[in-house]
């Protein structure tokens, strides 16, 4: 299936939608909001290297995730946006599987956000990507004059200020990329709003329009599961009473006081895990290339002591260009074994090298020698000492580096060597045939 002409056709049909179905009042939700969620699942979904088929699903439920604020209110608007991009998908021919699983992306954006798969989390990170940004700050303002101009209701910035603390104290990112990339920022966003001095004193019964609306957690008649606070109903939708919340934050400020240097926990271990898997990756793409180089370079080879060289006495000028592109494949293929070729250390470890750290049983190449008791026994050694651990995968991390960078130069030494070397072949079999004609 062509999913870029698809691509083009939706992201057409989104743009003319938008406008000409203008509406002043959607500060927020409006077209550069969508460009801007599209934007961030493209970039998640390029890190996680997704198919062909759950890039487009990625891309389409971002682009129609909000169109339902253009055909009604805030509440329900994931609904009519599922609908208008299954509508519109009926008629290209996509297979019902792939608008399902569009259709629930675009649902799983209602909040409180319930992701499954990782095509839906990646929308839905992506959705409030702007929580963990520098932005952050802008687009909240412009939220609020939304929800101003929507209900036409004004909304104190205390009593904003408020509810947006509760929703993001709610909030969590669901890809690992999102959490590492964004987490930091937003609890900064989140430590700069706790930190501002109230303007004015909270006053009880009033309804946080902008919100709760915006997200679908308002009914027309008052908050989503109750009349009281209105922060009841935001937190009680997202699973987290009011209580519940205030009880976390007094917690969270006290632990704060208490214990200044946090242990990143988490943190750490999704660094870890991330830059493992991008080290892998590369080295992936690293052994597909020059598994190519050697794949060209040999049909190369074959072709030519098949063909040309049997017949080189009947042509003696082409003895030369055809004897230096035989030996640039040579060393190309030399130079792309010598990148994939592996490195096995010894494969043991001793007690002394346990005893002083040195020792990586993170990698094979360290223990595949030695029996399960004595690894075993290293392991358990390695896990109950948290310096040990962490010092293993900073050092399993920074020899992956260096084995890319000795993959990746010898690789560039085999594309240099086969980019020269077939201009200069290719040049000097013109020169031999013009300058040189056969008898």
């Amino acid at each position: 299936m062509d999913y870029s002409s698809i691509l083009e056709q939706v992201q057409h049909y989104v743009r003319s939608f938008f406008d000409t179905h203008v509406n002043d009042r959607l500060l927020y939700h409006n077209r550069k909001h969508t460009e801007q969620v599209v934007e961030a699942a493209v970039q998640i979904a390029q890190h996680y290297q997704l198919n062909d088929e759950e890039f487009f699903i990625v891309k389409v439920a971002a682009s129609f995730h909000d169109m339902g604020y253009l055909t009604g209110e805030g509440p329900g608007h994931e609904a009519r946006g599922a609908g208008m991009a299954e509508a519109f998908l009926e008629g290209t021919g996509v297979d019902r599987g792939i608008i399902d699983s569009i259709r629930k992306c675009i649902l799983a954006t209602q909040l409180p956000q319930r992701a499954i798969t990782l095509v839906e989390q990646i929308v839905c990170d992506a959705d409030l990507y702007h929580l963990g940004t520098d932005n952050f700050g802008d687009r909240n303002k412009l939220m609020r004059k939304e929800a101003e101009a929507t209900h036409h209701k004004k909304i104190s910035k205390e009593e904003w200020r408020k509810g947006t603390i509760r929703f993001l104290e709610s909030h969590h990112y669901y890809t690992d990329y999102c959490r590492l990339l964004l987490n930091e920022k937003q609890r900064e966003n989140l430590d700069k709003l706790r930190a501002k001095e109230p303007d004015v004193e909270e006053e009880e019964g009033n309804v946080l329009n902008g919100l709760l609306r915006q997200h679908g957690l308002l009914e027309s008649g008052g908050v989503a599961g109750g009349n009281g606070n209105p922060l009841e109903g935001l937190l009680r939708k997202a699973g987290v009473s009011e209580s519940q919340a205030d009880e976390e934050e007094k917690q969270t400020s006290v632990k704060e006081k208490k214990n200044k240097k946090k242990d990143p926990g988490r943190g750490i271990d999704t660094v870890f895990r991330i830059t493992s898997n991008n080290n892998q990756k590369l080295s992936s793409q690293a052994d597909s290339k020059a598994h190519i180089l050697i794949q060209v370079n040999a049909i190369i080879i074959s072709v030519l002591l098949s063909l040309l060289l049997r017949k080189i006495e009947d042509h003696t000028n082409l003895a030369i260009p055809a004897t230096l592109l035989l030996f640039v494949n040579l060393i190309t293929i030399i130079f792309s074994i010598l990148a994939t070729r592996p490195h096995i250390p010894p494969g043991t470890f001793s007690k002394a090298d346990l005893d002083d750290k040195k020792v990586n049983l993170l990698f094979f190449g360290n223990f595949y020698r030695m029996t399960l008791e004595e690894y075993a026994g290293g392991m358990l050694i390695m896990m109950d000492d948290k310096d040990f651990l962490y010092g293993s995968l900073i050092r399993d991390v920074y020899y992956q580096g260096i084995a890319l960078g000795k993959k990746y130069r010898w690789l560039r030494w085999s594309y240099n060597v086969f980019m020269y070397g077939l201009i200069a072949s290719v040049m000097a079999f013109l020169i031999a045939a013009l300058a040189f004609p056969s008898k």
